[in-house]
């Protein structure tokens, strides 16, 4: 069965399959499809959006997320921190550490420390594994991911650097890279761009609403 994996901008993205999946869902256009699963990589505005995610939230909508945005959400939700692993509607969910090595907003203090134990997530859904990295640079949990679908940030700043992005595929070795956390805040497609032209392995750089088809 295909799985297809929408970007909605910035680290947001809708994969759907048998179940409708969203992830970090945050500045939604109108008429978003509700969701059966919605997976929240940590509570900054731009990924715990509880507006957005009310958008989408039908009766038995499952929010899976750190322990502090799973108290806040409301609703059923499901409390994870990296190392889990959990089956929600016959996905299985993986959750993975994503944190700053070299981006702090002070001397000493990262924007995404590593033991706020804030998420990326490896879903295997019909056979494929798609790995959204969350907010975080290149670390060494990485080496123990090897998905189909990555799903990289690539703006610096708060996150990985496009050459910091570079480093991340040639050690998960994915089949396919989709750059996500550019357009909105801070980065550009030239950050993706960049991406596109130096991976050793294929990259599709997605725009708002496009769809890429995983089959």
């Amino acid at each position: 069965m295909a799985v297809s994996i929408t970007w909605l901008g910035h680290d947001s993205f809708k994969v759907k399959d048998s179940c409708t999946i969203y992830v970090d869902p945050w500045k939604l256009p109108a008429g978003q499809e509700p969701a059966d699963i919605v997976l929240v990589t940590h509570e900054h505005f731009d990924h715990f959006s509880k507006e957005d995610i009310q958008k989408i939230r039908k009766a038995d909508t499952i929010v899976v997320s750190t322990e502090a945005v799973a108290k806040d959400a409301g609703g059923e939700t499901k409390a994870v921190k990296p190392g889990d692993t959990i089956e929600v509607k016959g996905i299985t969910i993986r959750a993975v550490a994503a944190y700053n090595t070299n981006k702090f907003r002070q001397p000493g203090v990262a924007f995404h420390p590593k033991q706020d134990n804030k998420l990326g997530f490896v879903l295997t859904t019909d056979g494929h594994t798609i790995y959204h990295a969350g907010d975080t640079d290149v670390i060494p949990e990485m080496d123990d991911i090897r998905p189909d679908v990555a799903l990289l940030p690539v703006s610096g700043t708060y996150v990985m650097t496009a050459d910091e992005a570079l480093e991340a595929v040639k050690k998960i070795n994915p089949k396919i890279v989709i750059p996500m956390h550019w357009g909105d805040i801070v980065g550009s497609e030239q950050d993706a761009q960049k991406l596109k032209r130096e991976s050793p392995v294929p990259v599709e750089v997605l725009h708002p609403g496009s769809t890429f088809e995983l089959k």
